[in-house]
């Protein structure tokens, strides 16, 4: 939905709203037509039902007034003494409007001082829970989010079994574009292959101050922009659910670049510009290779894996012939190890040469180690746009950035002309940022020298901290890598975790509360 069509829906909300509560805000003390100012009418339901005006907020966040219009419907009621079971259930499955028809059928008499205390512990509990999934979803959605690390493409930097937390404040936080969805859930249901949400309504991209840029190396959480699912109700053999952008799977990876770059590969080299895009300490990148071995010196290859450091899913010994062993992901302080182990005559990176396929643009020219150059599109910036460079902003144009009234672009090519919306072009000026995001086990990731550029409003945040790291392949009290645990995941040097400083702290705190209720009750001798 359009911003034009965002405020029509709005408009016709409060109308309705003005129609199913006039005669309450009579009966309750306010005039009539109160009921029918946006915003200011919600401030004053809110003193009619005895509730604080600041709630008012929270029926204009998306996700979050979900869970609050039905409370504001059975408080309604209640402030008029319908109190029955049966009257929340109606307010609640007939969306308030049970509400329009206490307005009109029933006699209303507003009690001004009703009691605001839950009347029994099943009713508390129900309180205290809604409060605490509104708290938890206002985290979740606009400061900081919980993220696990499902594959190696971050491998050194982030593990297989990592669980992080993502800041949203970082990068600023993007307002929810789906308005009907569960709360920190993302797009099915848990245990089930049922979506937790409506496509319809959409809200149009809006992302909150932020409080830095992303920059180049920056690790960074996103919705992968070719996501499609192929189990919610689709028969098999269509193709899959276009989801909504904040639906889209969260994908991880470095951002090696930013707007306005010029990016190419060289022999699995990042250039930007020309120059060699410098990676951070705790950045190790990682390459496939050919190991020579002579075939006579015996080598205990499980002993050697361990040495290299080689964790699950990361890179190990893929196949064997009888001189050559194939390692799928190593770093480059790892291959200096093999080079100086006896047995072995020689060790090669796997370099790609020739042309992939699977790479995009998808012009069969380029490879994962060769690739390029390349130009990251900037907002306001305007590019040629022919025949030979249209592959590179085809689905930008189509699927990322919208005409003047928020619609998808119709893009089409007649012959030797490009028509956007009708009319030949021969330049395009971008919308929005994209970025270019890739991961450090560069034989083992996909990214975008497969599916291209990540738009600026697929970005979700940048991942801060890691609270717990699970090995499964530990055993006992080893499956958790104490060494990660409560570690930053950016910073210079290597990680350092401040668990054992976290644990020093709580017990601190706990002694601390001995002896305060200890001498408390002292006093009270």
């Amino acid at each position: 939905m359009t911003l034009i069509q965002w405020f029509v829906f709005f408009l016709f909300i409060q109308v309705v709203h003005f129609i199913s509560t006039w005669k309450l805000y009579e009966a309750a003390g306010r005039n009539k037509w109160e009921a029918a100012i946006p915003v200011y009418n919600a401030i004053v339901l809110m003193k009619i039902i005895g509730r604080p005006s600041w709630w008012t907020i929270l029926l204009f966040i998306p996700i979050i007034n979900l869970i609050m219009f039905p409370v504001i419907w059975v408080e309604t009621l209640r402030s008029f003494g319908k109190r029955s079971t049966v009257d929340t259930l109606l307010a609640i499955f007939t969306c308030g409007l049970y509400v329009g028809y206490i307005n009109y059928t029933q006699k209303l008499e507003y009690i001004s001082d009703r009691s605001l205390s839950p009347e029994n512990k099943t009713a508390d509990t129900v309180s205290s829970l809604l409060f605490a999934i509104v708290v938890a979803t206002i985290v979740h959605t606009y400061f900081v989010q919980p993220y696990t690390i499902p594959t190696s493409s971050l491998e050194k930097s982030l593990l297989v079994g990592d669980f992080l937390f993502v800041s949203k404040v970082n990068y600023g936080a993007r307002v929810p574009m789906t308005t009907v969805a569960l709360p920190m859930v993302h797009d099915s249901i848990p245990a089930t292959k049922r979506k937790s949400y409506l496509s319809w309504p959409q809200l149009p991209y809006l992302r909150l101050p932020a409080i830095e840029k992303i920059n180049r190396t920056d690790i960074v959480v996103f919705n992968w922009p070719v996501d499609t699912v192929h189990y919610f109700f689709e028969p098999k053999g269509r193709p899959g659910v276009i989801k909504p952008i904040d639906k889209e799977s969260n994908y991880v990876k470095r951002c090696v670049g930013i707007p306005g770059d010029n990016l190419s590969i060289k022999d699995g080299i990042v250039y930007i510009d020309g120059k060699v895009l410098v990676l951070p300490e705790r950045a190790k990148p990682q390459f496939s290779y050919a190991v020579a071995i002579d075939g006579k010196t015996p080598i205990d290859f499980e002993s050697l894996i361990k040495k290299l450091d080689i964790t699950d899913g990361a890179g190990f010994k893929d196949e064997t012939s009888r001189d050559t062993v194939y390692f799928r992901a190593l770093t480059a302080t790892s291959a200096e190890v093999l080079k100086n182990t006896a047995g072995i005559t020689a060790v090669k990176q796997e370099i790609a040469r020739g042309t992939e396929s699977g790479i995009f643009p998808h012009i069969n020219k380029w490879n994962r180690d060769n690739f390029g150059p390349i130009y990251i599109p900037q907002a306001g910036k305007k590019v040629s746009l022919t025949l030979e460079t249209l592959p590179f902003y085809e689905r930008i144009i189509k699927a990322y950035e919208k005409d003047e009234n928020g619609n998808n672009n119709d893009l089409k090519v007649t012959g030797n002309e490009i028509r956007l919306n009708g009319q030949i072009v021969t330049t395009y000026t971008f919308k929005q940022d994209y970025y270019w995001m890739m991961g450090d086990n560069r034989h083992n990731s996909e990214d975008s020298r497969y599916w291209g550029f990540v738009p600026e409003d697929h970005i979700v945040g940048k991942p801060v901290f890691i609270w717990m790291s699970w090995d499964t392949n530990g055993k006992g009290i080893n499956k958790v890598r104490w060494d990660r645990v409560f570690t930053t995941v950016s910073g210079e040097g290597q990680p350092q975790s401040y668990f054992k400083y976290f644990l020093i702290f709580l017990a601190l705190y706990f002694v601390g509360e001995h002896f305060y209720k200890k001498r408390k009750e002292n006093k009270d001798l």
